[in-house]
C-alpha cells in the first residue's frame, strides 16, 4: 500500500513536470539572423551574440549567420561584438511564442581602429585581416601566415609556409627550418598549442611538410619568448592551427596533378626499386633467419613507373544548435597526393689539397606520398564554455633511387663505378586533442588541453650496392669494407602526452582590465624507442667475379647464389639489431603579470620553472652489453616584454628572456647511424646550452590589410652545440658543446601594401616584401671539445657561422585580384624568394667549409572562383629552374662537390563545393 502511494505521487509529479516543461517550450521563440559589416556588407564571422541578463549566446557561423533557441517568451535585449567593431546593443526585442524574431545586424568600427580591422569578404581567423587586427592588438610579439594567404602564395605545406615569413629558411632537400639562423635545436613545432613529437630520430622538431595547407587555419611563429611556452627555445616556437567550422553546412570536393618537367622528361623510363608502396603503406618486416640464408623479399631490380601524379581532396563541415545555448561543429577532410622528382648533377668529395676522394654523376629519381585526415569537433556550451577534440593523422612516404656512377677512392682505382642506393622512409603521426576554456566569472578564466600523440617511422630494407666496371666484361661486385653492400631496417616509435592548464585573473575594471595575472602547469612526457640493422654482404672471391647486370641484381642475389657460396650475410652483432630508448619528462610552472603602466604603455612580466629529466639507455656495438645516461636541469627562466602606443596606428615593442637548448635523445646515445651517405654516432657527454634573446620591434598597421614592421634582434647562446666530423679512422659526424659562445644579430623588414584599389575595392593591387639580415658567429675550441668528451676534432677554422643559417632573406609578392559580383573572383600573384650562401657543413682537416651558394626562386599562381561553386587553380613553380651548388671552400679554390637542378612544377586543379 505504501508503494502503491509512493508510486501515485511519483506520477503526479512527473504529469506536473511535464507539463510545466509544455508549457515553458511553448512560452519560448526563436531569434535568428546575420551580421555584416556596415561599411563593407561582408559577412562576419565570430561575432559573439549573446541575450543580456542570460544565459542564453551564440557565435555566429561561417555565413554569417546566428540562431538562438528557447528563448522566453517576452521583451529581450540582445548584445552582439567582435573585435575591432564597436559592441552594440538591441534593445526591446519582442519574442512570440513559437514564432521566429528574424535581425539583419551591421556592426560599425571603434573608432579609429576600426579602419584597422574592416572586412571586404568573409571574416575568418585565417585571413590577413583577421591576422593583423589580433597583431596589432595582443601584449606580445605574434607573427602569423593565414589561409588566405598560404593560397595567395602558393604554399603547398607548413614548411613551405613559415619559408616565407620573415627571417625563417628552409633547409634545401630536408626537413630542417631556420628561424634567425637558429636551426632544428634551437626551435619547437605544435599543434593548436600543444606539442608535437619528431618523426626523425635525428631532429627535435616533426617535419613541417607533413601538414599540407588543407588543414592549416593559420601558423603562428613566437620568435619573442614568454613564460607559457615551453623553455626548450632559441630560435622561435612554430604553432600550426588547424582548420574548423562553424557554418550551416558545407562539402568541398577538389582534384589536381603536379607535374615535374624533369620527371616527365623521363616518362618511360622513371627508375625506382619496388621496395615501397605506390600508396606510401608499407607492409615489408624483417625476414625470418636473415643470416641463414637469403630471405629477403624485395627485389633489388629498378622497375619503370610513369611520373604523373594526382591528389584528390575531400573537406566538408556542419554546424547545428544544442539546447537553448549550446551549438556543435564539425570538420573533417581527408586528402591522399602524390609527387615524382627527378634531379641529376655532379656529387663529390676531395681533399684540402683537391685530389678526387669521390668524384660521380648522380640521378635521383624520387616520389613522394601523403595522406592526410583531420577531424574537428567544438562544442560551445555557451558563450562562457567551449570544448573542442581534433584528431589528425598523417602518413607519408619518400621513396629515393640514388645512383652514383665515376670514381671513388679504395674501390674503383684505375676504372669507374656504380653506387646505387634504394631507400624507402614511411611516417604515421597520429594526434589526438581535448581542449576547453571556461569563463568563471567576469575575472576568472580558466582554458586547459590534454593530447597524446603517437609517431612511427620506418625505413624497412634500405638497398645499398657498390659495383666496378671491368673493360671488356661488364660490372662486378666491388667491395673495399663489408658494409659497403647491405641491406639496411630502423624503426622508431615516438608516444608523447602533453598537459595545459592555464589560469587568468584580471585586475581593476572588468570590462577594460588594468591588469591580467596568469598562472599555469604544462606537462610534457616523451617515450621513444629506436632500433637499427643492417646485414652486410660479403662476397667470396667467386662472388667478386661474377659479371651482374646493374639492373638485375636479383641474377645474383637469391638464395641459389647463398648456397653456392657467393656471399655471406653477416650482422654487426647478428641478427641483433642497436638500439636505444629515451624518456624525457619535463613539469612546468610559470606565473605572468600583464599590467598597463600608462595608457600606452604595457608589460607582460613572467617568470617560469621547469624540472627536466632526459634518460637515454643503449645497447650498440660500442657497447654490447648495454649503458645508460641521465640529464637533469632545473632552469629558472625569466622573461620581459613591453608594448608601447606610439598612436592609434603604431606600436613599439621590446622583449628580453633566458632560455636553453636541449640535447636530443640520439644526440646523446654512443649509437653508429649510416644513412648512406654519412655516418653519425651520439656523444654521451653533451649538455644544454643557455640562450638569452633580446629584440625591439617597431610596427605601423595604415589599414586593415596593411603592415610595415621593422625588428632588431640578438641572441647570446652559452655553450652552442654542433654538428662536426670526429678525428677518427671513420671520420664519424658527432655532436659537440662547440666553444664558449654562440652570437646572432640581425634586423627583419616587413611590408605589405595595397597598391591600387578601384571599381569598389573589386579590383586590387597588393605587395608583399620581407627582407632578413643577420651575422651568425661562433668560437670552436677544440681543447674545451677533448676536455669535455672522449672525441678529438680538428677544425680548419677557430670561428664560424652557424651552420645552415644565411645571411640575407628576401621574400617578395605581387597579388591581382578581381572579384565580380556573382561570387566568383581571380586572383594572380608572382611571388619570390632568395637566401644567401649558407654552411652546410664545418671544414676539417684543412678541408674548406661546405656552402651551399645562394639561390632565388619565381613561383606564379593563379587562384579563380567561377562562381560559388566551382574554383580551378594553375601554379607555376620554380620557373627559373636555378642550379643549387655546394662547394668545398679550401684554401687553393672553390671546388663543386653537389650540383643539381630541380626542374619546374605545373599544377592545375579544380574544386567544386556542393
Amino acid at each position: 500500500m505504501q508503494n502503491r502511494k509512493i508510486n501515485i505521487y511519483l506520477l503526479f509529479i512527473s504529469l506536473f513536470m511535464l507539463c510545466s516543461a509544455v508549457n515553458a517550450h511553448a512560452q519560448q521563440g526563436i531569434v535568428k539572423g546575420k551580421i555584416k559589416d556596415a561599411a563593407t556588407d561582408g559577412l562576419i564571422i565570430g561575432a559573439s551574440v549573446t541575450i543580456v541578463g542570460s544565459t542564453h549566446g551564440t557565435i555566429s557561423g561561417d555565413d554569417g549567420t546566428f540562431l538562438l533557441t528557447a528563448i522566453p517568451a517576452g521583451q529581450h535585449v540582445l548584445q552582439v561584438s567582435y573585435v575591432g567593431y564597436s559592441t552594440i546593443r538591441v534593445d526591446d526585442i519582442i519574442v512570440k511564442e513559437g514564432a521566429e524574431t528574424i535581425l539583419d545586424i551591421k556592426l560599425e568600427a571603434s573608432g579609429e581602429l576600426m579602419d584597422e580591422v574592416v572586412v571586404t569578404t568573409t571574416r575568418k581567423r585565417g585571413t590577413d585581416i583577421a591576422l593583423l587586427a589580433e597583431q596589432k592588438k595582443a601584449s606580445l610579439v605574434i607573427q602569423r601566415i593565414g589561409a588566405q594567404e598560404l593560397s595567395r602564395i602558393g604554399a603547398s605545406d607548413a614548411a613551405n609556409a613559415v619559408a616565407k615569413m620573415s627571417g625563417i629558411s628552409k633547409e634545401e632537400g630536408g626537413t630542417q627550418v631556420y628561424i634567425r639562423g637558429m636551426g632544428d635545436r634551437y626551435n619547437a613545432t605544435s599543434f593548436n598549442g600543444l606539442p608535437l613529437p619528431s618523426n626523425d630520430p635525428k631532429l627535435k622538431n616533426i617535419a613541417l611538410d607533413l601538414f599540407s595547407t588543407d588543414v592549416i587555419e593559420f601558423v603562428a611563429v613566437d620568435k619573442l619568448y614568454n613564460s607559457k611556452m615551453f623553455g626548450d627555445f632559441g630560435g622561435g616556437n612554430i604553432d600550426i592551427y588547424s582548420k574548423d567550422y562553424s557554418g550551416n553546412g558545407m562539402l568541398e570536393v577538389s582534384v589536381s596533378s603536379t607535374l615535374n618537367t624533369n620527371a616527365i622528361s623521363h616518362a618511360g623510363a622513371f627508375a625506382q626499386l619496388p621496395n615501397g608502396d605506390r600508396w606510401g603503406f608499407s607492409q615489408y618486416s624483417i625476414p625470418e633467419n636473415p643470416l641463414g640464408g637469403f630471405n629477403f623479399t624485395n627485389s633489388a631490380n629498378p622497375v619503370s613507373r610513369n611520373p604523373y601524379p594526382a591528389n584528390v581532396r575531400v573537406l566538408g563541415g556542419k554546424s547545428f544548435n544544442v539546447g537553448g545555448t549550446g551549438r556543435l561543429n564539425f570538420f573533417g577532410t581527408a586528402s591522399f597526393g602524390n609527387g615524382f622528382e627527378y634531379r641529376e648533377g655532379v656529387n663529390n668529395d676531395v681533399s684540402a689539397q683537391g685530389a678526387r676522394i669521390r668524384w660521380s654523376d648522380q640521378t635521383r629519381f624520387g616520389y613522394k606520398t601523403n595522406t592526410t585526415g583531420l577531424f574537428n569537433a567544438k562544442y560551445l556550451i555557451n558563450p562562457m564554455h567551449k570544448l573542442s577534440y581534433n584528431f589528425l593523422f598523417v602518413n607519408s612516404s619518400d621513396q629515393w633511387n640514388d645512383n652514383y656512377n665515376g670514381y671513388f677512392r679504395d674501390i674503383t682505382e684505375g676504372t669507374t663505378g656504380l653506387r646505387r642506393l634504394g631507400s624507402y622512409a614511411q611516417n604515421r603521426v597520429f594526434v589526438n586533442q581535448l581542449l576547453g576554456t571556461h569563463q568563471l566569472s567576469s575575472r576568472i578564466d580558466v582554458d586547459w588541453g590534454v593530447s597524446a600523440n603517437r609517431v612511427a617511422y620506418i625505413m624497412p630494407d634500405r638497398i645499398e650496392n657498390v659495383l666496378r666496371y671491368v673493360d671488356g666484361e661488364g660490372y662486378r661486385i666491388a667491395e673495399f669494407a663489408d658494409s659497403d653492400n647491405n641491406r639496411f631496417n630502423q624503426r622508431l616509435d615516438e608516444n608523447e602526452y602533453a598537459v595545459n592548464l592555464n589560469g587568468s585573473y584580471k585586475i581593476g575594471n572588468t570590462e577594460a582590465p588594468g591588469g591580467i595575472i596568469r598562472l599555469g602547469y604544462q606537462g610534457r612526457l616523451k617515450k621513444r624507442e629506436f632500433e637499427s640493422i643492417q646485414f652486410n654482404f660479403e662476397h667470396t672471391s667467386q662472388g667478386r667475379s661474377v659479371v651482374v647486370d646493374p639492373n638485375n641484381l636479383d641474377a645474383l642475389y637469391n638464395q641459389n647464389s647463398f648456397a653456392s657460396g657467393y656471399f655471406n650475410i653477416t650482422g654487426f652483432a647478428g641478427e641483433s639489431p642497436q638500439l636505444y630508448s629515451g624518456d624525457q619528462q619535463i613539469h612546468a610552472g610559470y606565473v605572468s603579470l600583464e599590467y598597463d603602466l600608462t595608457d600606452r604603455l604595457t608589460s607582460v612580466v613572467g617568470v617560469r620553472y621547469e624540472n627536466i629529466r632526459q634518460y637515454v639507455d643503449w645497447v650498440t656495438q660500442f657497447f654490447p652489453d648495454g649503458g645508460k645516461n641521465t640529464l637533469t636541469k632545473n632552469p629558472i627562466l625569466p622573461s620581459l616584454n613591453l608594448k608601447y602606443e606610439l598612436n592609434e596606428k603604431q606600436n613599439l615593442r621590446l622583449g628580453a628572456s633566458k632560455t636553453y637548448t636541449l640535447p636530443q635523445f640520439k644526440e646523446r646515445a654512443p649509437f653508429v647511424f649510416d644513412d648512406g651517405t654519412v655516418s653519425e654516432q651520439g656523444n654521451p657527454f653533451l649538455y644544454p646550452s643557455d640562450n638569452y634573446n633580446l629584440d625591439i620591434k617597431w610596427e605601423m598597421f595604415p589599414s586593415s590589410s596593411e603592415l610595415i614592421s621593422l625588428a632588431a634582434f640578438g641572441k647570446y647562446v652559452q655553450n652552442p652545440i654542433n654538428e662536426i666530423s670526429i678525428a677518427a679512422t671513420a671520420n664519424d659526424i658527432s655532436w659537440v658543446n662547440i666553444g664558449d659562445v654562440g652570437t646572432v644579430i640581425g634586423v627583419e623588414l616587413e611590408a605589405k601594401k595595397d597598391l591600387v584599389k578601384w571599381n569598389s575595392d573589386r579590383n586590387l593591387f597588393s605587395a608583399g616584401l620581407n627582407v632578413a639580415y643577420m651575422k651568425t658567429d661562433q668560437d670552436i675550441n677544440t681543447d674545451k671539445v677533448r676536455q669535455e668528451t672522449r672525441f678529438d676534432i680538428r677544425p680548419t677554422h677557430n670561428r664560424s657561422n652557424f651552420t645552415g643559417a644565411s645571411d640575407l632573406l628576401v621574400n617578395a609578392d605581387l597579388t591581382y585580384t578581381k572579384r565580380w559580383r556573382n561570387d566568383g573572383n581571380i586572383m594572380a600573384t608572382v611571388a619570390y624568394s632568395y637566401f644567401s650562401d649558407k654552411i652546410y657543413s664545418l671544414g676539417i682537416e684543412q678541408k674548406g667549409n661546405l656552402v651551399d651558394r645562394g639561390v632565388g626562386t619565381l613561383d606564379f599562381i593563379i587562384r579563380s572562383k567561377i562562381n560559388r561553386r566551382i574554383g580551378v587553380d594553375l601554379l607555376l613553380r620554380n620557373i627559373l629552374d636555378p642550379e643549387y651548388r655546394r662547394t668545398q671552400e679550401n684554401a687553393n679554390g672553390h671546388v663543386p662537390v653537389l650540383t643539381y637542378k630541380k626542374g619546374q612544377f605545373f599544377s592545375l586543379g579544380v574544386n567544386y563545393q556542393l
